[in-house]
């Protein structure tokens, strides 16, 4: 198994969060008193799977800033796999980086508020799977449960609404056909366009007039892409929630401050 970091700087975007704390990458962030990136390790180290672990970036340069992430880069803990313009060429880049690639798992430097338990009930159903690609999502009344203050943009579907938790399981090669649907990021949640050009016509239809549940709309779009898709569910309420703005940190912040309280 191994788990992929998405941790690169977007090219020509100045980062909201980065800025707050000067930083070349949002990752880089402190966040509950501990580095928003190293976090995130932490809950692959924790995930109760074996697995290398590594970053894609544009260089080891700006880990090695952080001592623990220069330490797991000398231990081999972590390795670096160059980024290259999007998600979709990073993605590909790394795979051609490994020896043996899949299974994949792909996460993103900004789930700070993932825990070991959730990357590994991840794990656990994509290993238990068949299909070439795995996708978490978390329903609204989970996410409601514990932040009903959280203004994510939900999918409505037949059966519910529903957010993703960037968490991807590529299963073997076939999976890369899929990959395209990075190419201009991975954020979808209400860019109707984007949506469009990624999955089809039929799909995008599906999906406005909630004409399909989310498990049946992930397999239309997978037919479109030439992969099957598994659909997973996780029930946490944190599971959705990154930090792609100030007010997601503040969220975030926040929750990670009751999770310490409770420990």
């Amino acid at each position: 198994m191994n788990i992929l970091i998405m941790a690169a700087a977007r090219k020509g975007v100045e980062d909201s969060v980065a800025k707050m704390q000067d930083k070349s990458h949002k990752c880089l962030v402190e966040i509950g008193g501990e580095v928003m990136l190293v976090q995130v390790i932490h809950s692959c180290l924790d995930c109760g799977h074996d697995a290398q672990i590594y970053i894609s970036i544009e260089s080891e340069e700006p880990l090695r800033t952080v001592p623990q992430l220069s330490q797991w880069l000398d231990e081999k803990v972590i390795q670096v796999v160059p980024s290259h313009g999007n998600l979709a060429d990073s993605v590909l880049a790394a795979v051609e980086h490994m020896e043996t690639p899949f299974p994949l798992v792909i996460t993103t430097g900004d789930n700070v508020l993932h825990h070991g338990q959730i990357v590994g009930d991840f794990i656990t159903q994509f290993k238990a799977g068949r299909s070439d690609i795995a996708v978490a999502f978390t329903e609204a009344q989970s996410v409601n449960r514990e932040a009903p203050d959280v203004q994510l943009a939900y999918h409505r579907l037949k059966d519910g609404a529903f957010s993703a938790c960037n968490l991807y399981g590529l299963r073997s090669e076939n999976a890369l056909k899929a990959i395209r649907i990075f190419e201009g990021g991975g954020q979808f949640g209400k860019r109707h366009l984007r949506i469009l050009k990624a999955f089809g016509i039929m799909p995008f239809v599906y999906y406005k007039l909630r004409l399909l549940g989310l498990q049946d709309l992930m397999r239309k779009i997978g037919a479109n892409l030439g992969v099957t898709v598994d659909t997973l569910i996780l029930d946490y309420p944190e599971g959705p929630i990154d930090v792609d703005n100030p007010q997601f940190f503040a969220i975030a912040e926040r929750m990670l401050r009751l999770r310490a309280e409770q420990s």
